[in-house]
C-alpha cells in the first residue's frame, strides 16, 4: 500500500504517507470490547528511527519501546493510561512469546512500514516468507511487482515465489517453470548470449534456476551449460522410444531420475503451435553434436522407427526405403507401414513430399511385382476392363509421385527415385500396356471402333442426356477438357467422401482421333458428325469449333438450354448464378484447366499440378450447382484423356510422317484421304465414328509414339488411341438432400479407448485405441490428439496423435497402441485426471475419460 516510493528506490517511505496510513488505522471503528486503539509499529530495519521524534498524530500518543522499558510500557498501557490511543514504535520483534507485552500485542494491531513488510502486505504473502522475499529484494521493482500481481497467486510458497520471479523475468503470461526453461533455451544455448540468464543473474539467482533444472529434469552435470542441458533433455526423451543399449555413446546424457519429465517437456515443445520452429532449429544442431548419424547408421531401422526427437530419424528411414527399393528388396508392405507410422511423427511435415513420393514409388513397385512377367496380352475388351479396374492406378501413382516431386525438386533422394519411377512407368508399364493394347486394337477394333457393352462417346447425348431432357428433368453437364479416367476415379472418390450425394463412374470409349474438336462435338446433341475437307468438325452441317458455336448448336436443339465456361460460373455470386441459370433445363459447363496447361510446350511440365487444381475446381462446381442452383442431376465427362511423361522422349519414341497426302497431322494422329498400310501405324476406320462423307482415314502411331512435327509440346499429347487417351470417365452425380430416402450424413470415424482400467500406477504406460469404422463412402478419416490433463485442463503427459484413416475390414488392423509418460509431479490419488481426445481439425474435445493416478514409489520405473 505504501511502496510507491520503495518502488522508485528511495531509502525509506515518506513519513507523511505513514502518518496517513496510521491515521486511517486509528480512525477505524472501535471493535466490540475495545475502548481504544493500540498499534505496535515494528521497524526492524530502523528505517524511521530518526523520524519518530517528529511523528505527530492527532489524539494519539507516541511511545518508544526499547529493550530497556518493556515492563514500564506494560505498566503504562495497563495501569497508568488505559484510555488514550497509543502508537508503540519499536525495532524489536514483539511477537515472541518471552515478552512482557505479549498479551497486549495479541489484542492490538501490529503495523509494519519497512519495505519488505509493506511488500508482503501488499502482495498478500505470509510473513513466514519474509526471508524469501528479502533474499530476492532486488527483483521487486515496480514493473516486476505489477506483473506479479497480474499472476493472481492465491497461496504463496517459496516455490511459487521463485517460479513466479523466473517467469516474470522470462516475460511469461503465467508462472510455469516448463515455459521458463523453454524460453531460456529458445533465446540461446550460449549463456553469454542469453538475455534471460542475464536477467536471472541480475534480479534473481542463477544457482536457484539450475537447482530447479536438476530437481525436475535430473540434470546433474558438474559443469552446467545450456547446450548440454538441451542434449540431456533430448537424449533422455529419445531413450523412451529406443532401447538404451543402442544409445551407449550418449548414455551420459540420459537422466537417472525423473526421465518422463524430459519426454513431456520435449513433447510439449515439439507440439507448440509456434515455438516448435525453434526446437527444430536446435534439434538439427544438436543431432550433429551428438553424432547421431553415426549411431543410427549402425543399427536396424526397427530399433528407431518410433523415435521422434531428431529429424535425422526421418532421413534415415527415407534412405533405408529408397536404398531397399534400389536393391530390389521387395518388403513393400513393411515400407508402407513405415511411411504410415511416420505420418504422426513431429518431423513428418518437413519431409512430407519426400515421404509421399516414396509412398507412390513403393505402390508402383507393388504393381510391378504383381505383373513382373508382363501385362497380359488379351482381347481388347479384357484389356479395357483390366485398365478400368486396376491398371489405371499406375497412372495415378505416377502422377502423384510428380506432384510430390515438384514440391521438392532439389532433393537428391527424389532425383534417385525419379530414375526408378521413369523406368517402371515409361519403359515398363507404358511400354507393355500400350504395345499390347495396340495389338488388341489391330485385332479387334480397327475396322469397327467399338467394344461390347461399352458406350461410345458419340452416343453420350442420346444415351444419358436425351432421356432426362424428354422427361423435363433439369440436367447439368461439366465437360472437362483432357480429364482422363484415373482422374475421374479420384474425383468420384472425393465426391462420395465429401458430399451427401451418390456418385458413380463408368468408362466410355472416346472418338478417334481423341482430340478436343471431335470429342467436344460428340458430346453435343446431334444427328451426324463429320470432318469437312479442311478437317473442321461439323455437327449437323454446322461448325462446332469454340464455345459460341457449341452454344448455337445446343440452344437450337433445346430452347431452355445454355452453355457457359466454368470461369464465368466462378466469377458470379450466388444471386448472379441463380438469375443466369433461371429457367434453364440443359446446362453445359465447359472446363479446361488440364488441357490449357498441358497443350503448350512452355507449360506442359505443370500438367499434374493442373490436374490437382482441376479436381478441386470440379468439386467446387458440384457444390455450386448443388447449393446455389439446387441441381440434383449432374454428369461430369471429358472430350478425351491424355498421355504424359515427365522424362524427355527418346528418339525411338518419335516417328517420321509418311510420304502421304495429309489433310491434318498432329503429334498423335494423321488425317488423309489415302488408304494404305504403314509400319508402326494403326489405320482406324472412321465410318463407325463419323459420317465420313470425305472418306478420310485416321492414322495413329502404335503404343505412345509421336509423329515428328514442329510446334506444340511433345510430352503431353492426345489424339491417339492409348488407353490413357480413349478411356473417358463419365461421372454420374445425384444430389441427395438431408432427410431424403437413401440420404447418408458424412461422418468421421470414431477413435475409442479399448482399455477398461481407469487407474494409472506407473508414470510410463500404454493405452490401446480402436478406429470403430473403416473409412469408406460417407465415412471419412479423423485425426485426434490424445493426452492426460488435470481438472483445470493443464496437460500432464506427452501428446500422441492417431490418424484414423484405415480402410481395412479387419478390426485388428484398425487398432492403435500408444505410449504415454506422466510428468513427475505430485498427483492426488483422490482426484480425477482426464484422458483427453481432441479432434485436430476442429479443436473440439471429443472425450474426457476420468482416470485416477497413484504412482506410489515406482513412478520412475517401467515394469
Amino acid at each position: 500500500m505504501f511502496y510507491e516510493d520503495y518502488c522508485k528506490g528511495v531509502k525509506g517511505l515518506n513519513l507523511n504517507q505513514i502518518i496517513t496510513a496510521l491515521n486511517n488505522s486509528f480512525n477505524e471503528p472501535i471493535n466490540d470490547g475495545e475502548k481504544r486503539k493500540i498499534i505496535f509499529w515494528v521497524d526492524k530495519d530502523k528505517e524511521f528511527v530518526d523520524e519518530i521524534e517528529q511523528l505527530s498524530i492527532p489524539n494519539v500518543k507516541v511511545h518508544l519501546l526499547t529493550d530497556k522499558n518493556y515492563f514500564y510500557t506494560k505498566y503504562l498501557l495497563e495501569e497508568e493510561d488505559i484510555n488514550s490511543h497509543y502508537l508503540i514504535y519499536t525495532n524489536e520483534d514483539v511477537s515472541v512469546e518471552d515478552n512482557w507485552l505479549i498479551d497486549t500485542v495479541y489484542y492490538s494491531k501490529t503495523f509494519y512500514a519497512d519495505k519488505i513488510s509493506l511488500l508482503l502486505d501488499d502482495l498478500n504473502i505470509d510473513i513466514s516468507l519474509r526471508a524469501v522475499v528479502k533474499k530476492y529484494e532486488k527483483f521487486f521493482i515496480k514493473k516486476h511487482i505489477q506483473k506479479l500481481k497480474s499472476y493472481q497467486i492465491e497461496n504463496y510458497t517459496e516455490e511459487t515465489i521463485e517460479i513466479a520471479i523466473m517467469s516474470i523475468l522470462c516475460n511469461l503470461k503465467t508462472p510455469d517453470f516448463e515455459n521458463v526453461l523453454k524460453t531460456v533455451l529458445i533465446e540461446s544455448l550460449s549463456e553469454q548470449d542469453n538475455k534471460y540468464i542475464e536477467l536471472i543473474e541480475k534480479y534473481f539467482d542463477k544457482g536457484v534456476f539450475w537447482r530447479y533444472v536438476s530437481s525436475i529434469y535430473g540434470y546433474e552435470k558438474e559443469e552446467k551449460s545450456l547446450k548440454t542441458l538441451f542434449m540431456h533433455l533430448t537424449v533422455t526423451a529419445l531413450s523412451h522410444s529406443m532401447d538404451e543399449s543402442y544409445l551407449a555413446n550418449v548414455k551420459s546424457f540420459i537422466a537417472e531420475r525423473n526421465r518422463p519429465n524430459a519426454l513431456v517437456f520435449i513433447d510439449h515443445w515439439m507440439h507448440h503451435k509456434s515455438d516448435y520452429v525453434h526446437y527444430d532449429e536446435l534439434a538439427v544442431l544438436i543431432e550433429q553434436e551428438l553424432k547421431l548419424a553415426t549411431i543410427i547408421n549402425s543399427i536396424p531401422v526397427e530399433a528407431f522407427k518410433q523415435a521422434d526427437t531428431f529429424p535425422y530419424f526421418d532421413k534415415a528411414i527415407i534412405i533405408y526405403i529408397a536404398n531397399s527399393l534400389e536393391a530390389a528388396h521387395e518388403d513393400y508392405e513393411e515400407y508402407i507401414k513405415l511411411i504410415n507410422l511416420r505420418r504422426v511423427k513431429h518431423f513428418y511435415e518437413q519431409y512430407q513430399f519426400i515421404y509421399e513420393a516414396l509412398f507412390y514409388t513403393v505402390k508402383m513397385y507393388e504393381f510391378y511385382k504383381k505383373y513382373r512377367s508382363g501385362i497380359p496380352k488379351v482381347s481388347a475388351i479384357d484389356m479395357w476392363k483390366s485398365y478400368v479396374n486396376e491398371y489405371h492406378a499406375m497412372d495415378t501413382y505416377y502422377r502423384k509421385f510428380y506432384v510430390a516431386y515438384d514440391n521438392e525438386p532439389n532433393s537428391e533422394i527424389l532425383k534417385k527415385l525419379k530414375v526408378m519411377v521413369e523406368n517402371l512407368y515409361t519403359n515398363w508399364y507404358m511400354g507393355d500396356l500400350s504395345s499390347h493394347w495396340s495389338q488388341a486394337i489391330e485385332s479387334d477394333m480397327k475396322d469397327n471402333w467399338m467394344l461390347p457393352g461399352i458406350i461410345n462417346q458419340q452416343h453420350f447425348y442420346r444415351q444419358y442426356v436425351a432421356p432426362k431432357v424428354q422427361k423435363g428433368e433439369r440436367i447439368f453437364m461439366i465437360i472437362s477438357d483432357a480429364l482422363r479416367y484415373e482422374v475421374g476415379v479420384e474425383i468420384t472418390e472425393k465426391l462420395n467422401a465429401e458430399t451427401m450425394g451418390a456418385c458413380e463412374i463408368e468408362p466410355i470409349l472416346s472418338v478417334v482421333p481423341s482430340v478436343t474438336k471431335l470429342g467436344m462435338a460428340s458430346l453435343l446433341p446431334h444427328k451426324a458428325i463429320d470432318f469437312d475437307e479442311s478437317a473442321r468438325v461439323l455437327v449437323d452441317g454446322k461448325s462446332s469449333s469454340g464455345l459460341e458455336n457449341r452454344k448455337v448448336i445446343i440452344e437450337s436443339t433445346i430452347s431452355d438450354s445454355i452453355a457457359v465456361h466454368a470461369q464465368e460460373v466462378f466469377a458470379m455470386n450466388k444471386a448472379g448464378r441463380r438469375e443466369f441459370f433461371k429457367g434453364k433445363k440443359l446446362i453445359y459447363i465447359y472446363h479446361d484447366t488440364i488441357d490449357a496447361m498441358g497443350d503448350k510446350a512452355s507449360t506442359e511440365i505443370y500438367t499434374f499440378d493442373a490436374v490437382e487444381r482441376a479436381i478441386e475446381e470440379i468439386s467446387t462446381l458440384i457444390k455450386i450447382i448443388r447449393d446455389d442452383l439446387s441441381g440434383t442431376n449432374i454428369l461430369i465427362t471429358a472430350d478425351h484423356g491424355f498421355v504424359y511423361q515427365r522424362e524427355a522422349l527418346a528418339e525411338s519414341d518419335k516417328i517420321e510422317k509418311e510420304d502421304i497426302q495429309i489433310v491434318e497431322v498432329k503429334r498423335r494422329y494423321m488425317l488423309s484421304k489415302e488408304k494404305r498400310q504403314m509400319d508402326g501405324i494403326l489405320n482406324i476406320n472412321l465410318d463407325s465414328i463419323i459420317k465420313n462423307e470425305n472418306q478420310l482415314n485416321v492414322y495413329v502411331p502404335k503404343a505412345t509414339i509421336r509423329f515428328k512435327i514442329q510446334g506444340s509440346g511433345v510430352n503431353f499429347v492426345h489424339g491417339g488411341v492409348s488407353l490413357q487417351e480413349v478411356v473417358v470417365p463419365l461421372i454420374k452425380y445425384k444430389n441427395i438432400r438431408r432427410g431424403q430416402a437413401n440420404s447418408r450424413e458424412i461422418v468421421k470415424v470414431d477413435i475409442k479407448l479399448t482399455n477398461t482400467t481407469r487407474k494409472i500406477t506407473n508414470s510410463l504406460f500404454n493405452l490401446s485405441f480402436f478406429q470403430t469404422e473403416k473409412v469408406e463412402e460417407k465415412v471419412v478419416p479423423r485425426t485426434v490428439m490424445i493426452y492426460m490433463a488435470d481438472e483445470n485442463g493443464a496437460v500432464v503427459s506427452n501428446e500422441e496423435t492417431i490418424i484414423g484413416d484405415r480402410t481395412s475390414e479387419n478390426p485388428e488392423e484398425r487398432t492403435f497402441k500408444l505410449r504415454f509418460a506422466l510428468k513427475t509431479i505430485s498427483y492426488d490419488k483422490n482426484k480425477h485426471y482426464y484422458l483427453t481426445v481432441k479432434d485436430v481439425e476442429t479443436g473440439v474435445i471429443l472425450e474426457k475419460i476420468p482416470f485416477t493416478i497413484n504412482l506410489g514409489i515406482v513412478s520412475d520405473f517401467d515394469f
